[in-house]
């Protein structure tokens, strides 16, 4: 096993080695983004950082590092929840429950692909056919004794192609036509820093009741009130938002060095075949429920992409897609999928152990 840079020993070491995995995630997003790939900083940073991984792990970024981009990504996405775009919300909930329906299609698609052309065991295809929730998916795989090595292979891979390819083959296709160009108006640095520690009060109390996924969702929560309420108005700055979107695309990359090499090989054709599966009910259900809801195909597949809720949500608004929209689908999915998964697959029967 290759150690991630060698092992450091002082916290003056440890700081210098996330500092260059962080500058590497800069370098790529920096690369997209000059040569014009939509969602560049997410996606670029992202993809060098999974590739640099995969030839030799890379060190994993302290928690707080983690925290604070959970905490401003939050910031970043509650300040969507303007007055106007609260009003249009008002045409969701057709859209949301074509989701629920259709994230019960994704699931049963995906997991009898894996289980009658993989031979996996039920309990295996169900949870790596989950759409998001990958924390909860864990856990639950833990409790039942399924395999993680193979989930995590196949939810990790979907959620890499998704933040990678999905940008791209929307802009070839066509499919993000007519999404509107974000309109950036930053706010002042006593502004940014009121909303995001008001975030971070939230969140740190959401943490204290065991919510999942805490300081994002309170610093959403707070920043969509304040937003929503008229109170504050404009996002956080271009710099700081570019900034956040590496540290995420790093985040999301670097977990691929903790994949072992030939389980991922092995399992690399698998994880394609799911990949399709998913993502061809869930842009099956994303067309009449964008319709429905008012609002662009490309955010209705964005929406309904079979991704990770902080991955997702980053990705419309840096694409510039309606961030509501997306931010709320993936919400509610996040959130039922949570609650459901213990309780539909803990009536089902433990895996041997191996």
């Amino acid at each position: 096993m290759m150690k991630p840079f060698g092992y450091p020993t002082t916290r003056l070491a440890l700081l210098r080695r996330e500092v260059l995995v962080i500058a590497l995630a800069t370098v790529g997003g920096a690369a997209f983004a000059f040569i014009g790939m939509p969602a560049a900083w997410l996606s670029g940073s992202m993809m060098l950082s999974a590739v640099v991984g995969f030839m030799r792990p890379l060190p994993v970024l302290r928690r707080p590092w983690f925290d604070s981009t959970m905490v401003l990504s939050g910031t970043i996405l509650g300040s969507a929840a303007t007055p106007e775009a609260l009003a249009a919300a008002a045409r969701y909930p057709l859209s949301l429950a074509i989701m629920l329906v259709g994230i019960a299609a994704i699931m049963i698609a995906t997991g009898a692909y894996l289980r009658y052309i993989a031979r996996w065991p039920w309990i295996d295809a169900l949870l790596a056919a989950a759409p998001g929730a990958l924390s909860t998916v864990l856990a639950v795989a833990q409790a039942k004794g399924a395999n993680i090595g193979r989930i995590s292979v196949v939810q990790l891979f979907r959620l890499l192609v998704l933040v990678a390819l999905l940008p791209s083959a929307m802009q070839v296709t066509g499919a993000s036509v007519g999404a509107p160009a974000p309109t950036i108006v930053a706010v002042s640095p006593e502004t940014m820093l009121g909303v995001t520690l008001a975030g971070l009060a939230l969140g740190l109390t959401f943490e204290r009741l065991g919510m999942t996924a805490p300081l994002m969702f309170g610093a959403t929560f707070a920043s969509a009130i304040l937003h929503g309420t008229g109170t504050v108005e404009g996002t956080l700055p271009l710099p700081i938002q570019a900034a956040v979107q590496v540290l995420l695309g790093s985040t999301i990359g670097g977990r691929i060095a903790h994949i072992p090499r030939p389980e991922l090989r092995s399992l690399f054709p698998l994880a394609i075949g799911g990949f399709a599966v998913s993502l061809a009910v869930a842009f099956l259900f994303a067309w009449p429920a964008a319709w429905l809801a008012g609002v662009s195909f490309a955010s209705g597949m964005v929406a309904f992409a079979p991704g990770g809720l902080e991955a997702m949500a980053m990705l419309a608004f840096a694409m510039g897609l309606d961030t509501l929209y997306v931010g709320a689908h993936h919400l509610v999915r996040f959130v039922i999928v949570g609650l459901a998964m213990p309780i539909v697959l803990g009536r089902m029967k433990d895996v041997p152990p191996r």
